[in-house]
């Protein structure tokens, strides 16, 4: 069975790029609130090509930095667009490889037994049984500025600015909310949608409106020895099967006028 990484750069990733048989691999950076969805596109793209493809999940900030620093990565799909973007300007991401697969959606969820009712959204915070409230960080997470600009447009980001919990990615943000180490989460939708999510607990959508797009996108890395099979990668993603297996696992269409 595939087991995907979790955040940061390891060994084992280091390891992927040298040997004849590692240069089979494909070796994908994905953003965290793609674990649902991507392990499914993967197979699919496996058995049509024969080739096999390694992936982890982390913080899109964070894989930034990384692939500027060497990490031998294939493809970045990344949660917030501009990371792409500066990739490909500074050389770094293969030049007109560059596509948005999607728009992410936030949502608040909460565990069915925390008696916090979410129905009315982001006013919902005010409850005084919401002690503590996750969200990925803001720093390198495309999710937690969503977050941030969402409770600002509410006017409530001064009221509950304290109770913010922070994880590493909106992976850890939904597992706070999940473990009841936070009260509620302002979490991805396609992870709240996830069968653990949804047997535990509910959630409310945030209008998009209420924040910036969460354009998504993908990326070859200049740097990859495979770009033939990292360009066919991202053109998978291209297909309509995948783009109703992301929409289904709670993504939005891409913007109209791409990246």
């Amino acid at each position: 069975m595939r087991r995907a990484l979790v955040c940061g750069l390891t060994a084992a990733c280091l390891c992927l790029g040298t040997g004849p048989a590692a240069a089979q691999n494909l070796t994908v950076a994905a953003a965290s609130d793609l674990q649902s969805a991507l392990p499914a596109i993967v197979s699919a793209f496996e058995k049509e090509t024969g080739q096999k493809v390694t992936f982890t999940f982390g913080s899109s900030g964070n894989f930034f930095a990384q692939i500027q620093n060497g990490a031998p990565f294939d493809v970045f799909l990344s949660a917030d667009i501009d990371y792409p973007r500066r990739l490909e300007s500074s050389g770094l991401g293969e030049r007109g490889s560059l596509y948005e697969y999607a728009r992410g959606r936030i949502v608040l969820w909460t565990r069915s037994d925390s008696g916090i009712d979410v129905s009315r959204g982001l006013q919902s915070l005010s409850q005084s049984k919401v002690r503590r409230i996750s969200i990925a960080n803001p720093d390198h997470a495309p999710y937690g500025r969503a977050a941030v600009a969402a409770l600002r447009t509410e006017r409530v980001y001064d009221a509950v600015r304290d109770k913010l919990v922070m994880g590493e990615n909106i992976s850890q943000a939904a597992q706070f909310a999940q473990s009841g180490s936070a009260d509620v989460g302002i979490i991805a939708l396609s992870l709240a949608l996830a069968p653990a999510l949804t047997a535990s607990g509910a959630h409310v959508e945030v209008p998009e409106a209420l924040h910036p797009p969460i354009q998504q996108a993908a990326i070859v890395i200049a740097a990859s020895r495979q770009k033939t099979l990292a360009s066919r990668f991202v053109d998978f993603l291209k297909t309509p099967e995948v783009v109703r297996r992301l929409q289904a696992s709670g993504f939005a269409a891409p913007s109209p006028a791409g990246p």
